[in-house]
């Protein structure tokens, strides 16, 4: 404990006195963005790194401690949270923002349009169900408000949109729940019933309102619609009209499988019809006619 104080000792001998309490500038967090970046881009390729030593260098170059520069590190975790995107384990999103991070993100991601959609990296071979399954997020947490400069920077980076027409990642995600539903059938003792699981919006194409055909283990099929998103599981997404009625029409089949941190470790959630009692539902498209 003592050799860890003296190290933040020493990393905090770097700050400039000037800067203490004084506003972040731009440059300042167009610097620390760019180094959270680089962090983040190894560690969703598995890459080594090492936080500590990011944080010095960056220390050394702004001036700025180390106790604010873990806490804007935090900020950006939670920025990127909102926005749909992995962020670095360890740097929990802290939400107390200052409304210029805001607009060095938006900088970033311009220059940067890539980094919007991380590398689909190969899943792990055989996750467990236990690990991969998991309860859904509490409804109070999205129901925060959240600035209108961080409003406005959602809506343009929209994550639910991304997702929408990311087709890439929307068919990783089928897939990933194609070979984990039958996997959960064999080893509960129902080979029989994995044989007859099908992708049908594979094989099919989409429309049918689900994209899995699976079974419990008595036999009841079940309808998954997979929903898929590199962001946490607090990432809105769209559901179709025709999903919304098949989920009103056989509530006792028809499920949602979210699927969230696909990027890095993927976990589901289940949502069970009817839908209004798990999620807020919004009208966000109007079809037109004469």
């Amino acid at each position: 404990m003592g050799r860890s104080s003296k190290s933040m000792g020493g990393m905090n001998d770097m700050a400039d006195e000037a800067k203490m309490g004084k506003p972040w500038q731009d440059d300042e967090l167009d610097a620390i963005v760019a180094d959270y970046f680089a962090m983040l881009q190894a560690d969703l390729s598995g890459l080594p790194y090492v936080k500590s030593q990011h944080s010095a260098a960056l220390m050394a170059r702004i001036g700025r401690t180390h106790r604010s520069v873990e806490f804007k590190h935090q900020n950006i975790s939670a920025v990127l949270d909102e926005l749909g995107m992995p962020w670095i384990p360890g740097y929990m999103p802290k939400r107390n923002y200052q409304n210029a991070i805001f607009g060095a993100i938006d900088r970033f991601l311009t220059d940067h349009p890539a980094l919007l959609q991380p590398a689909l990296n190969p899943r792990p071979a055989e996750p467990s169900a236990v690990e991969v399954f998991v309860e859904p997020p509490k409804a109070s947490l999205a129901d925060k408000p959240i600035p209108d400069r961080l409003r406005r920077l959602v809506q343009k980076f929209d994550p639910v949109e991304r997702d929408h027409r990311n087709r890439e990642l929307g068919k990783a995600g089928e897939a990933f729940v194609f070979e984990l539903v039958k996997r959960r059938l064999t080893e509960a003792d129902r080979p029989d019933l994995a044989q007859k699981v099908r992708w049908i919006a594979d094989e099919d194409g989409d429309g049918a309102g689900f994209d899995v055909l699976s079974f419990n283990r008595d036999g009841h099929e079940r309808l998954i619609e997979v929903k898929t998103t590199n962001g946490s599981a607090r990432t809105p997404f769209f559901l179709t009209r025709n999903e919304c009625d098949l989920a009103a029409e056989r509530p006792e089949n028809w499920r949602i499988y979210r699927v969230h941190l696909f990027a890095r470790t993927p976990r589901i959630f289940t949502i069970t019809p009817p839908l209004e009692s798990a999620v807020k539902l919004t009208p966000e498209i109007w079809r037109a006619s004469f």
